[in-house]
């Protein structure tokens, strides 16, 4: 079984670091990644540089894949949409400190993605055809 990818955690955690330290957040992103929506007249040499900080975006979904916000660009208002594995690295402007990935990363085949842990609700529910647990004590 193929374990969940470790980027958008670590994406989450450079960019709440980055926001309590007063620093700026940037996603250094491989722009020609299949579902990259980005000005395609701000990428340079097939990579774009975003500044993800509350006050240059919009709505700014990091728990979603793809990440997703509304910024402007030139004046120019524009939605944003950045898979996961696209991102090449999260840091903050002021010192450069953050994550490097370096590579893209392809998500699995959609029969290899783990189904994602729900949350239980209420008590345990007894196994079918099976007695309970719990006993009357008085």
């Amino acid at each position: 079984m193929s374990q969940r990818s470790r980027r958008p955690y670590l994406i989450r955690a450079i960019y709440d670091w980055a926001t309590d330290n007063g620093f700026t957040p940037h996603l250094l992103v491989a722009a020609d990644v299949e579902g990259v929506n980005v000005p395609r007249e701000y990428v340079q040499e097939g990579r774009i540089t975003l500044n993800i900080s509350p006050m240059a975006v919009q709505s700014l979904d990091l728990q979603a894949d793809p990440i997703w916000f509304s910024a402007r660009f030139g004046g120019r208002a524009c939605e944003v949409l950045v898979p996961v594995g696209a991102v090449l690295a999260v840091f903050a402007r002021e010192n450069g400190e953050g994550i490097v990935f370096g590579d893209i990363e392809t998500p699995p085949p959609k029969d290899e993605v783990p189904e994602p842990v729900k949350e239980d609700s209420g008590p345990p529910k007894p196994k079918a055809g099976g007695r309970g647990h719990l006993r009357v004590v008085k």
